[in-house]
């Protein structure tokens, strides 16, 4: 329709003139209509009555002005009605029923209003696309406003959840009452059996747990989640007949990165330590890999994974020398000891995982004893190997390492 004025025959003009004196019955006998066709507009719960009467008449006094001629077209009636109904909550489709109710309204009470005449009544029949053209415009536009108020509040309420997340993760200790409206607003209990989740990102932008809100979300566990540049944290709440295991298989199965879950706590104000502990299981995790660390399962690789700088310190100076060999080389006495660790120090069970002689294993540890000094026939031995091992792994330090120069 654009900005012409929707009819050019003067007997329609005349008419719509004729009902703009009329307006406030014609808005009651349209609320009427519409609570009688919805459901959601009966009563003051939704849609209060007088809210429905005035919006009723502004859109009538709009259309019916504008096909008399008297003005432009003019939207803004549809919009704030779209707008106020999604701020009451009302679904679209019934937002859509009552206009189409109100369409047929206004064309049906010019057809009730009509000079009865053949001439009149051509006039009005050839009008008729118009007055169609009128509702769509107005249809769109309440649509488009509709829409973009849900998108609103969406991002307001995006804003809010975040914030109080944030508060949450970040240890900014709200006092009681700001902590049950931080559970409210995250639709957390207060009290309850929670973990943080921390899976590491990488950079910032892609999740390592994709979808993971939606996807607990739909198996009935309750989470809030935040994407940082280094990490994606969550809260989970962790009910019957959810275990602490069970979340790990299904978050394992989400992975893309290495990742970290916390202790179990009790209350939401111990969220901030409970998210230290969720990165230092995530640090204690293999780089690289989907592997997903609970903090109170691996104990030395947590504690490690806490301490960077010494686990760095232990691996250089128990397996330098095995660092600075050629990689192959490295690569096969580091595996070598790694599966002779796993099968409990049973150098057969290790041939075995290597597909690789037994005589083979044997070897292959007796070069790692020559080459860092230490017995694996000596207890204080074994776990010095054991904990350089585990500071390789979690620091990637075989790959990384840089003998020091000698000293002068």
């Amino acid at each position: 329709m654009g900005s012409r004025a929707a009819s050019d025959e003067p007997s329609v003009r005349a008419l719509s003139r004729d009902l703009l004196t009329k307006v406030d019955d014609l808005a009651t006998q349209l609320a009427d209509h519409i609570q009688a066709a919805e459901s959601l507009y009966r009563g003051e719960r939704v849609v209060p009555t007088g809210d429905l009467w005035q919006s009723c008449r502004h859109n009538l006094e709009h259309i019916l002005t504008q096909l008399a001629g008297d003005a432009l077209s003019n939207v803004e009636p549809a919009r704030a009605t779209g707008r106020r109904r999604a701020e009451q909550g009302v679904p679209l489709p019934a937002i859509l029923h009552a206009y189409r109710v109100g369409g047929r309204f206004v064309w049906d009470s010019l057809l009730a209003h009509a000079d009865t005449s053949d001439t009149a009544r051509d006039a009005l029949l050839r009008t008729a696309a118009d007055v169609w053209d009128i509702i769509d415009d107005y249809s769109e536009a309440l649509i488009e406003a509709y829409r973009d108020t849900i998108a609103e509040q969406a991002r307001r309420d995006s804003q809010v959840r975040a914030a109080a997340l944030g508060g949450l993760l970040d240890g900014d200790s709200p006092d009681e009452s700001r902590l049950w409206e931080t559970a409210a607003m995250l639709n957390l209990p207060h009290h309850g059996r929670f973990v943080v989740v921390a899976a590491e990102t990488g950079r910032a932008g892609p999740e390592a747990l994709p979808r993971v809100e939606d996807v607990l979300r739909r198996q009935n566990v309750t989470s809030a989640w935040r994407l940082d540049t280094a990490h994606q944290v969550g809260v989970v709440c962790v009910q019957p007949p959810l275990t602490v295991t069970k979340l790990c298989d299904r978050l394992t199965a989400l992975a893309t990165a290495r990742a970290g879950v916390s202790e179990t706590y009790a209350g939401l104000d111990q969220t901030a330590a409970a998210l230290r502990q969720a990165k230092i299981a995530c640090a204690a995790a293999t780089p690289g890999s989907r592997e997903l660390v609970r903090y109170d399962q691996q104990p030395i690789a947590v504690l490690l994974a806490s301490v960077p700088e010494l686990a760095t310190t232990v691996a250089h100076a128990i397996l330098g020398p095995v660092f600075a060999l050629s990689a192959p080389d490295r690569d096969s006495l580091i595996g070598t000891l790694r599966a002779w660790f796993a099968a409990d120090g049973s150098a057969t069970a290790a041939a075995a995982q290597l597909h690789v002689h037994r005589n083979t294993v044997h070897y292959r540890l007796r070069r790692v004893e020559a080459l860092t000094g230490r017995s694996l026939t000596r207890p204080t031995a074994v776990g010095e190997l054991y904990l350089a091992l585990e500071s390789a792994r979690i620091l990637d330090a075989a790959r990384t390492y840089h003998a020091a120069p000698p000293d002068t």
